[in-house]
């Protein structure tokens, strides 16, 4: 999933490696990726002919790795993003960076990717309502497994919510002539 976020970064354009790896870490929920994940995938990404690499000058003085995304290492990310398979689905952080990144898969990928994250989410509710029939829980357990239930479903609203936007494909258009809603 590294490599993912990684090249997802350089959607909006170059980037230095500095910037990459704090943009990636931040898509990570940490302050930055490490060097050691960073430089050896980055030096991958240009072998593999997904990411181009050319010299600038840095702001002080210095000369800086500029990084680019080429048309193949787009297509590659976003081949890559709609491959959603059941590991996936029931990973949390692996379903969050592709809603993320919604915008440049197409509608047959993220209705796939909710659909399947969705099935997850059910059948995990099923077995928790089968383990509140079958055991007493007691106080502190029981709670546990509510609040758990109780995210699922919160979570199935949300991709009922994300398959309604993804539904969209045009603004609605206006009572008035010339006036377009978002």
């Amino acid at each position: 999933m590294n490599d993912l976020m990684l090249l997802a970064t350089l959607l909006a354009g170059p980037q230095h490696g500095y910037a990459l790896k704090k943009q990636a870490g931040l898509l990570s929920g940490q302050p930055a990726m490490h060097n050691n994940l960073v430089y050896p995938l980055l030096r991958r990404f240009v072998a593999n002919g997904w990411v181009t690499q050319r010299k600038a000058p840095g702001d002080r003085c210095q000369t800086r790795q500029m990084y680019s995304l080429t048309p193949l290492g787009r297509r590659t990310l976003i081949d890559r993003l709609a491959e959603f398979d059941e590991s996936a689905a029931r990973s949390p952080e692996q379903f969050h960076l592709r809603v993320g990144l919604f915008s440049v898969l197409s509608p047959a990928a993220r209705a796939k990717i909710l659909q399947s994250r969705k099935t997850v989410l059910e059948l995990r509710d099923q077995k928790f309502a089968l383990l509140q029939k079958a055991i007493d829980l007691g106080n502190y357990g029981g709670e546990v497994v509510r609040f758990l239930r109780q995210s699922l479903r919160a979570e199935i609203v949300w991709i009922g919510r994300l398959e309604r936007i993804s539904g969209r494909t045009k603004p609605k258009e206006s009572k008035r002539p010339g006036r377009k809603l978002a």
